[in-house]
C-alpha cells in the first residue's frame, strides 16, 4: 500500500499550458457526448429501423451507466490512482465511441452506449482534480475558470455539430470524431502528468453499496428519461421505479454511513460548505438546464425554427461566459466567491424575468439579447461555487468530493429537464382551455377571425383548423412565459444557500488545510 499523500508541485507554466488543453479537451468530448446524439436520434432510430420512442434509449442508456460511474470517482482514485483511472478511461471512452458508431442494430447501440457512460464517469471529475494539482494554489481561481469554459460550451456546440455531422456526413460520425481528440488528450496527459500519480489503497470493494447505488440510480434516471412520456404517476410502471429509487435510496444512505471503507463518501455532507454549496450549484444548474431545453423545443415547434437556427439564436450564451471565465478565474482568490455566486444568481434572474415576456412576434434579437447577458451569470456561477464545494478539503478527498458534486449536479439537470418540459406542457394544455373557451360563437372577434380566414378562400374546416394551431401556438408560448417566470423566482430564492456557506477566503479551493467550516 503506498504512503499517504503528499502534496505535489504545480507544473511549469508551459506543461501546465498543455496539460490544460489536454484535460479540458477531455472534459469538452465528455460533456458534449451527453447532447450531441439528441439531435441525431431521428438519423438514429431512421437508419437502425426503430421507432424514435426506442431511439431514447440511446441517450438514457448513456445517462444511466454515467450518472452511476460518477460518484465512484473517488473510490476508484483510491485503487488505481488518479492519472492512471483518468487516462485509461479516456481510453475506454475512445473505444466505446467506435463501437457505438459501428452499431448495427439498437441493442448493439445501446451496450455500446452503457459502457461509454460507465467509463466516462471519472473523467469529468478527475479533469477537475488534476487541473487544481497543476496550478499554483494562488491560481486555483485560472484552474477552476479553464475547466469551467469546457463544461459550458460544450452543451451549446452539442447540438449544433451533432445536428450538422448528421445532416452532411452520417450519424456514427458523432461518435467518431471522439477517436483523434480522445486519443491526443490521452497521450498528452500520460506525458505530463505519468510522475504525478496520486498514493493508491487495496481498498475491499463495498459490493452491497455498489449494487444499491446502480438500483436506485438506475431506477431514478430511467424514471426522468420516460416519466413525461408515460405521463409520470398515471403510469404503473413510474410508480414502480419511484418506489424503487426511494426505497433504495433509504437503504443506500444507511448503509453508506456504517460502512467503513464505503464506495461513495456521504460524510462529505457532514460540511456545510459542501452541503449548501452542491445545493446551490445543483440545484441552480438543473433550473438552468430545464429552461436550455424548454428554449429550443418551442423556437422549433412553435416559433418555425430550423434546428440549425435554434441553435444558433441559443449559442451566444457561450460568448461573455468565455470571455469572463479567465476574470473570475483571476479574481477568485481575492474575493469573496459568495458575492460572485450572487451576481450569478441575480443575472439568471434578470435573464428569466426579459424572457417570461417574449411573444409569437419576437424577433432573433430578442432570443439573442438575454443569451448573451446570460454569459455573465455563467462565467459567475459555476467557479465560484466549486471553489465553495471543495473549500477546505485536503488534495486527497477532492476527487472524492467533485465525483460526489458532479453527480448530484447532472442529477438535478435532469431532473430539471424532466420537470420543466412537464410544467411547460401541462400550463400549455391549460392556456389552451381558456384560450378556446374564449372563441365561442358568440364571440364577435372569433367570428371575424372565421369570416376572414374565408374571405382568403379557407372552408370552414379548414377555417377552423388554421384557428386552432394559432391557439395551440399562442397557449405553448404563454406557457413558456410561465417557465421563465418561475425560474426567475427559483434563481432568487438560491441566493440564501449561498450565503449559509463560509468558504476560505485566504486558501482557494484544493488547498491542503482541512478546515473545519
Amino acid at each position: 500500500m503506498a504512503g499517504p499523500a503528499t502534496a505535489q508541485p504545480p507544473l511549469e507554466p508551459g506543461a501546465r499550458r498543455l496539460a490544460t488543453v489536454a484535460l479540458s479537451l477531455a472534459t469538452f468530448m465528455n460533456v458534449l457526448d451527453t447532447t450531441i446524439a439528441n439531435v441525431s436520434l431521428p438519423n438514429i432510430a431512421g437508419d437502425l429501423g426503430v421507432s424514435p420512442n426506442q431511439g431514447t434509449w440511446v441517450i438514457t442508456s448513456f445517462g444511466v451507466a454515467n450518472a452511476i460511474a460518477v460518484p465512484l470517482t473517488g473510490w476508484l482514485s483510491q485503487r488505481f490512482g488518479q492519472v492512471r483511472l483518468f487516462v485509461s478511461s479516456v481510453v475506454l471512452f475512445v473505444l466505446a465511441s467506435l463501437l457505438c458508431g459501428m452499431a448495427t442494430s439498437l441493442e448493439m447501440l445501446i451496450a455500446a452506449r452503457v459502457l461509454q457512460g460507465a467509463v466516462a464517469g471519472p473523467m469529468i471529475p478527475l479533469s477537475q482534480s488534476l487541473l487544481l494539482q497543476t496550478y499554483p494554489r494562488e491560481k486555483a481561481g485560472m484552474a477552476l475558470a479553464m475547466w469551467s469554459m469546457t463544461t459550458l460550451v460544450a452543451p451549446v456546440m452539442g447540438p449544433i455539430l451533432g445536428g450538422w455531422l448528421s445532416d452532411n456526413l452520417s450519424w456514427p460520425w458523432i461518435f467518431y470524431i471522439n477517436g483523434p481528440v480522445g486519443l491526443a488528450a490521452a497521450w498528452v496527459s500520460w506525458q505530463l502528468l505519468k510522475h504525478r500519480e496520486s498514493p493508491t489503497r487495496k481498498l475491499p470493494i463495498d459490493k452491497v453499496g455498489l449494487v444499491l447505488l446502480v438500483v436506485w440510480v438506475g431506477a431514478l434516471q430511467i424514471m426522468l428519461d420516460k416519466g413525461k412520456e408515460l405521463d409520470w404517476f398515471a403510469s404503473g410502471e413510474i410508480i414502480a421505479l419511484a418506489v424503487v429509487a426511494a426505497v433504495g435510496f433509504a437503504l443506500f444512505v444507511a448503509w453508506e454511513l456504517t460502512e467503513d471503507h464505503p464506495v461513495v463518501d456521504l460524510s462529505l455532507f457532514a460540511r456545510p460548505n459542501f452541503l449548501f454549496g452542491v445545493i446551490a450549484l445543483a440545484t441552480g444548474y438543473g433550473v438552468f438546464f430545464g429552461t436550455v431545453v424548454v428554449m429550443p423545443l418551442w423556437l422549433q415547434q412553435f416559433m418555425g425554427y430550423t434546428a440549425t437556427w435554434a441553435g444558433l439564436v441559443t449559442a451566444p450564451i457561450g460568448l461573455l461566459a468565455l470571455l469572463l471565465s479567465p476574470v473570475i478565474g483571476k479574481i477568485l482568490p481575492r474575493s469573496d466567491p459568495r458575492r460572485i455566486a450572487t451576481v450569478a444568481f441575480l443575472v439568471f434572474a434578470l435573464v428569466s424575468f426579459m424572457r417570461s415576456g417574449f411573444s409569437t412576434g419576437i424577433a432573433p434579437v430578442d432570443v439573442v439579447i438575454p443569451q448573451v447577458i446570460q454569459g455573465v451569470a455563467m462565467a459567475c456561477f459555476f467557479i465560484p461555487l466549486v471553489s465553495i464545494v471543495l473549500s477546505g478539503l485536503p488534495m486527497e478527498r477532492i476527487p472524492s468530493a467533485s465525483g460526489v458534486s458532479n453527480f448530484v449536479r447532472i442529477t438535478f439537470g435532469a431532473f430539471g429537464a424532466s420537470l420543466m418540459t412537464t410544467l411547460w406542457e401541462r400550463r400549455a394544455a391549460l392556456h389552451h382551455e381558456h384560450l378556446v373557451a374564449r372563441i365561442a360563437p358568440d364571440n364577435p372577434l372569433a367570428g371575424q377571425a372565421l369570416n376572414s380566414l374565408q374571405g382568403q378562400g379557407l372552408d370552414m374546416t379548414r377555417g377552423l383548423a388554421l384557428l386552432e394551431r394559432e391557439v395551440t401556438v399562442q397557449a405553448f408560448s404563454l406557457a413558456v412565459n410561465d417557465v421563465f417566470w418561475l425560474s426567475g423566482w427559483l434563481f432568487l430564492a438560491l441566493l440564501a444557500t449561498i450565503w449559509l456557506t463560509h468558504p476560505i477566503h485566504s486558501r482557494p479551493a484544493g488547498a491542503p488545510a482541512d478546515a473545519a467550516h
